[in-house]
């Protein structure tokens, strides 16, 4: 079984508006600021919780000038975060006080969300969930803990055919189906809880997206370590689907694979974690590079723009 989502990658245009979005609009915290491993001349910017536990994870690849993507099928077209109950009005006001578009709240199966965009057209959505009122935020958190941002609570994909998704959901990687609306068909690991679910849009008439800044890259669900996922390579590969070697991202190790309907699926290990070269203070200030990438930190540093973090009310950077 696969716990949850461990991650959530997206495509942005201008690193900057993507730090000040994240983390002063949504609040999350910058856990991670490092380089795109396989273009080492772009960023790759980590956010989540206090630690960047797995499962609260969003990252992008921040590529400035990229010209702007097309959701459509084949594609995650909804990122949903879980918020506490009742917490849709204060957030409904903070759009308005962000000049930020909303669609909301609007109803779904037994909840309630609010779709927003980034600033590249990326579309998230904050959904009202119970379930996780009783749970933690990040203090230095912009946002008042009464309604801040918990961790995921579910993507959607867009699939123009809907059966053999779900055969691979179900058949392969472990979910159950729970629920269905119109052409919506949601499905769950383990009991079904946040963070563990995938909702299949069928969109037989919707054009196929095209990837570029407003569109998510990839997915990646969690897996507990090296043992595990190698597991599920083999039964990936068992399932003739083209699975990658295992990859070292320095953070986790990771597998790839394209599901039937074209997105791109990762399965991520959740050791070692992002603590690894920073303490739990200072994570996210400074430039981190694995040791294969350390030889070029003069150049890398010379040609990536210079960010800025924003302070957080109790003084550190967030």
């Amino acid at each position: 079984m696969l716990p949850g989502l461990h991650h959530v990658t997206a495509i942005a245009s201008d690193p900057q508006a993507n730090i000040d979005f994240c983390t002063g609009f949504l609040g999350l915290r910058l856990v991670k600021k490092t380089v795109n491993f396989d273009d080492p001349g772009t960023y790759h910017l980590y956010y989540g919780d206090e630690t960047g536990k797995p499962g609260t994870i969003l990252t992008f690849f921040p590529w400035p000038g990229a010209r702007r993507g097309r959701r459509g099928a084949g594609e995650i077209t909804l990122i949903s975060f879980a918020v506490p109950s009742g917490s849709l009005s204060f957030w409904m006001e903070r759009c308005r006080a962000y000049g930020i578009p909303f669609d909301g709240p609007r109803a779904r199966f037994d909840e309630e969300g609010l779709v927003i965009s980034d600033p590249d057209g990326s579309q998230m959505e904050l959904v009202a969930d119970a379930g996780v009122d009783g749970t933690p935020a990040w203090p230095d958190s912009p946002v008042p803990a009464a309604h801040a941002i918990r961790k995921f609570h579910s993507v959607t994909l867009s699939i123009e055919g809907y059966a053999l998704t779900a055969e691979l959901l179900t058949g392969t990687l472990g979910f159950a189906p729970v629920r269905e609306s119109g052409n919506r068909f949601r499905f769950a690991e383990g009991d079904g809880g946040t963070g563990a679910i995938v909702d299949l849009l069928c969109v037989p008439a919707m054009p196929r997206g095209v990837q570029g800044a407003g569109t998510v890259h990839h997915v990646a669900w969690r897996t507990p370590d090296s043992d595990s996922q190698k597991i599920w390579r083999e039964k990936l590969a068992d399932a003739g689907l083209n699975v990658t070697p295992v990859i070292d991202r320095q953070y986790f190790h990771s597998i790839y694979f394209r599901e039937p309907g074209g997105v791109l699926f990762e399965i991520a290990i959740d050791p070692p974690g992002f603590m690894i070269d920073e303490s739990v203070q200072e994570l996210g200030h400074s430039l981190k590079l694995p040791p294969w990438l350390e030889a070029a930190r003069a150049s890398l540093e010379q040609f990536l723009p210079p960010l800025r973090l924003r302070q957080t009310a109790a003084g550190k950077r967030g």
